[in-house]
């Protein structure tokens, strides 16, 4: 008894019955989980990202039935399968329709041939028709695709990027072309932070670990654009993703650390809690224009009640 009437006043409260107390402290408890597992961040310190893998390719129809042709170099840089560019054609229809394609800021894609199919068919423009002078993100019948160019025009800007590649090395399908051949398929895309024409990465006999594959995915995040999409490939993708949502429930951590699937799209947001890659906020207002009193109100209490305590 003197210890069920401790606790019931211990608490601050009093209750009629033991059964209202227990009740009430595992409300307190789910409220207290609920409120951990919750994240408060500025604006300015996150990024959204739409992470796709590239189509279906050659190297997948042919790796599915047996995985030996992973090795073979007639799947050399290997383009997209009519069954990857109808792929593409349903994404696009849903990047259009759920309004994902109207705040990207830019588009990051790996520099190989079903990537940017991939990236171009699903972010670009519309058709290229004559009469248009900007250069097109893809000339027509791109790897013998028989598709018609893609314009530029009313779409974000691309630009190739090495760290997004597939694991580099063995695998002939994960070597790119000479960077002189991608611009004669994709004018518009930018290839300026690409310092070797040639392929100087891939490795015939050495395949890139797992670990360095992540160390060069937490080097693509700190870019200054706020909302990106990036069209990349199952290995990176997977392997990069792997070392974020290790502080969430199983269930988040699964969302966002398995494979995916031909040309699927997750959107994701990122947090600096590092202050690595933040800008200054641009949509915060500080206030005060013109300048006037604005004591507030629980601030002016703790201070009578700090006055009250040093009398």
């Amino acid at each position: 008894m003197l210890h069920e009437v401790f606790v019931k006043y211990h608490i601050g409260f009093v209750v009629d019955d033991q059964d209202k107390l227990w009740n009430r402290m595992s409300d307190s408890h789910l409220d207290m989980d609920a409120a951990a597992s919750q994240g408060l961040y500025p604006l300015h310190r996150c990024k959204t990202l739409h992470l796709v893998r590239h189509a279906q390719g050659f190297h997948n129809v042919e790796g599915d039935k047996n995985p030996d042709a992973y090795l073979s170099y007639d799947l050399f840089d290997a383009n997209l399968t009519p069954l990857g560019w109808s792929q593409v054609d349903n994404l696009r229809k849903h990047v259009k329709t759920s309004d994902v394609s109207k705040g990207i800021e830019l588009v990051i894609v790996s520099p190989l041939l079903r990537t940017m199919q991939t990236a171009v068919g699903v972010f670009g423009g519309e058709a290229y028709t004559d009469g248009i002078t900007a250069p097109p993100l893809m000339n027509d019948n791109v790897g013998d695709s028989g598709r018609p160019a893609i314009s530029s025009l009313n779409c974000p800007p691309f630009i190739a990027v090495e760290q997004c590649r597939e694991h580099l090395g063995v695998h002939p399908c994960d070597k790119r072309r000479s960077i002189t051949e991608y611009r004669n398929m994709f004018p518009a895309i930018d290839f300026s932070l690409i310092e070797s024409d040639e392929d100087i990465l891939w490795k015939p006999d050495i395949r890139e670990t797992n670990e360095e594959v992540v160390a060069r995915g937490l080097k693509l995040w700190k870019r200054k654009e706020k909302e990106i999409a990036v069209v990349s490939h199952s290995g990176f993708l997977f392997h990069a993703l792997s070392s974020f949502g290790n502080d969430c429930h199983p269930t988040i951590k699964s969302e966002i650390c398995t494979h995916y699937a031909n040309c699927e799209l997750r959107s994701v947001v990122i947090i600096d809690r590092g202050m690595i890659g933040s800008d200054n906020p641009t949509t915060n207002y500080p206030g005060k224009i013109p300048a006037g009193l604005d004591l507030p109100s629980d601030i002016a209490d703790e201070k009578l009640s700090g006055n009250g305590e040093a009398n």
